[in-house]
């Protein structure tokens, strides 16, 4: 909270003992930690003395707490300096419509990932135009905005895809503009080869293993080649013994699959079931009725594997090109 007020040592001498306090040099002013009870310690300094008009700390409350509503995260979230510096160059008009673009993916039913990715790749628009209408763009700005963006912020190839797929949803689908992007180009994305790990490297990587919690979930995610969100959400009764397969609920383009389940796999999550016994997921985490997150299992993952002299870039999803090159390799 800055503050600004004709020069008064009284005043100064009351600030000066309030937490946190700090004089500006630059701005030649006081400025306090924004937080509710530094807030209510001001007040009640300043009651005697001076009136203190909150007008534009409303505003920026306010303006806030839309913010945080177009959070896609169920959880309440706190926003960290710099990320209230980014918001505060939003117009409550833009962010009006952000709010709107999160509203119709949310109805669309798209997944927590594309509503994340998309609503933070729109939010680096709106930081760039500032109080200008986003709906007044034409395609040529857009144009402009999008080498403006590879040049000087230096994204990826990648990340211009996935800010022109954010860009593309909000003009075509929200403003209901068809073919809105046909004339902007899509920069050549480049053809990279997979992190592949050997068979043998798999093999010790597990076998070093001594958690059978940790064990299990790696060598099932290998034998079946699954993805990182799809192997923490594995439930008891997608375990077909009988038919020795394994059901993959909605998916990756929330589509269910089969797999072979691997007679060694299972007998090593039969050992752990039989010592931990978990109720409905199989990797069960911390918080009772969720299953394990899947940035633990990737810190599992570098764990168990980086003594082994993987490359720095391999990751969980390394275990599934390695099941197909293998497969591949032996036929």
């Amino acid at each position: 909270m800055l503050l600004r007020y004709p020069y008064s040592q009284l005043i100064n001498n009351l600030i000066k003992t309030l937490p946190g306090a700090k004089w500006s040099q630059t701005h030649k002013c006081w400025h306090l930690p924004l937080q509710e009870a530094v807030y209510k310690q001001l007040e009640e300094k300043l009651k005697m003395t001076a009136t203190l008009n909150t007008q534009m700390l409303r505003e920026y409350l306010e303006k806030r707490k839309q913010i945080q509503a177009t959070e896609v995260s169920e959880k309440p979230i706190e926003l960290t300096p710099a990320q209230t510096a980014v918001y505060a160059k939003i117009s409550n008009a833009n962010l009006a419509e952000l709010e709107k673009m999160i509203l119709l993916l949310k109805g669309k039913a798209y997944s927590q990932s594309t509503i994340t990715t998309y609503r933070n790749e729109m939010i680096q628009l709106l930081r760039t135009i500032d109080n200008n209408p986003i709906q007044a763009l034409s395609p040529e700005q857009l144009q402009r905005y999008m080498v403006y963006a590879m040049e000087k912020e230096g994204i990826s190839e990648h990340t211009a895809h996935s800010r022109l797929n954010a860009l593309k949803f909000y003009f075509e689908q929200v403003l209901g503009r068809e073919k809105f992007f046909f004339d902007i180009p899509r920069p050549k994305k480049p053809l990279l080869l997979p992190q592949v790990l050997s068979e043998e490297k798999i093999i010790v990587g597990l076998m070093s293993v001594k958690n059978q919690k940790h064990r299990a979930l790696l060598m099932l995610a290998y034998s079946g080649g699954l993805r990182v969100s799809e192997a923490v959400a594995i439930k008891l009764t997608d375990l077909d013994t009988d038919r020795m397969q394994l059901r993959i609920n909605r998916a990756k383009g929330k589509k269910d699959r089969v797999v072979p389940l691997s007679k060694i796999a299972l007998e090593v999550i039969n050992e752990y079931r039989n010592e931990q016994k978990p109720a409905d997921w199989l990797f069960e985490g911390q918080i009772p009725g969720e299953h394990l997150s899947s940035r633990t299992a990737q810190i599992l993952f570098k764990q168990t594997f980086s003594q082994l002299g993987i490359p720095k870039k391999a990751s969980f999803h390394s275990l599934r090109h390695s099941y197909a090159t293998h497969l591949l390799e032996n036929g």
